[in-house]
């Protein structure tokens, strides 16, 4: 574990750093920030940031504040506040999140679902919005 060197609410964050070379196979929890420039076969789940570097793959789901991708990701990602998808993103899978923002020359090939946090539904549900056009 690194400590960053941020200083946010009068914390530091630790930060895990999966780093190149590094294969994980199965869960990853962490309440800190992850940085992932190896490679993890199974779910990931942050309570502040994943960043998947353009060494990175991953091969399952990813839950987090906020997800930037670089490297390649197969799996549903979701992320309460942000997705970043960088030029050399390759994403196979659903994205469920508030905002999200795609670079140029990113590969993406899944669905969106976007909204405000609470009300995030799975990303497999193709229920309808309410009809909201007055009659």
């Amino acid at each position: 574990m690194l400590k960053s060197n941020s200083y946010e609410g009068g914390r530091t964050e630790e930060a895990t750093v999966i780093s190149r070379g590094v294969k994980i196979e199965g869960k990853l929890s962490c309440s800190g920030s992850i940085r992932l420039d190896g490679e993890v076969q199974g779910d990931i789940t942050s309570q502040s940031t994943v960043i998947v570097g353009e060494n990175g793959k991953v091969i399952g789901q990813i839950n987090a504040d906020s997800i930037t991708i670089g490297g390649k990701v197969t799996g549903t990602i979701k992320a309460k506040e942000k997705v970043v998808l960088e030029s050399k993103a390759n994403l196979k899978g659903d994205i469920v999140t508030k905002i999200l923002s795609v670079d140029a020359g990113a590969v993406f090939n899944g669905n969106t679902k976007m909204g405000d946090s609470g009300n995030f539904g799975s990303p497999n549900d193709t229920s309808k919005p309410a009809d909201t056009s007055a009659k």
